[in-house]
């Protein structure tokens, strides 16, 4: 559930990967809500994309909707690593692979895309997986809910609606 990446040409400066057709996941949630079994299925294969970063020692830091392509047959893909930062060797003995990202990220560096980051990316601390299982979390809850679970009218309200607030109950 990861897009794949055959590599990089220099000049042009390109990308070279996998030919996908569909849309991404924010182009779907512009038409509302999806139905609570779709949501589930795109939740749990985005959860399986995750896992195998993790299980290589990466993270991703900036899953968000845009980042989230919808094959035409359903299949989710978790494009745009060029946040992702490598952890130290994988626990499960998984092969480490090399990403695309830079090295790391100097302390108290905020990155990511508001709405979607996790409180201590929120706060510039230290990272590890959870951030993006954090992530997955607000991506399931605005493909239920057909809004973000943290949206305020500025950056600064909708992070500090993160480090402090519970969103939105869903039956409401």
């Amino acid at each position: 559930n990861i897009a794949q990446v055959y590599g990089f040409e220099k000049a042009p400066t390109a990308l070279v990967m996998e030919l996908l057709e569909g849309r991404t996941l924010r182009d779907l949630l512009s038409e509302g809500p999806l139905p609570a079994r779709k949501a589930i299925d795109y939740g749990a294969q985005l959860a399986r994309g995750l896992a195998a970063a993790h299980d290589r020692g990466i993270i991703h830091r900036d899953l968000k909707p845009e980042n989230v392509f919808v094959l035409s047959d359903g299949r989710i893909k978790i494009l745009d690593f060029g946040l992702a930062r490598q952890e130290e060797a994988p626990s499960s003995g998984a092969t480490r692979t090399v990403t695309a990202a830079l090295g790391g990220t100097d302390p108290g560096t905020v990155m990511g895309t508001v709405g979607y980051m996790a409180p201590e990316q929120v706060r510039g601390a230290a990272l590890d997986h959870r951030a993006d299982l954090f992530a997955l979390g607000a991506l399931i809850y605005e493909m239920i809910a057909g809004q973000r679970a943290f949206q305020r009218d500025t950056a600064a309200e909708t992070m500090t609606a993160i480090l402090r607030e519970d969103p939105p109950d869903l039956s409401s």
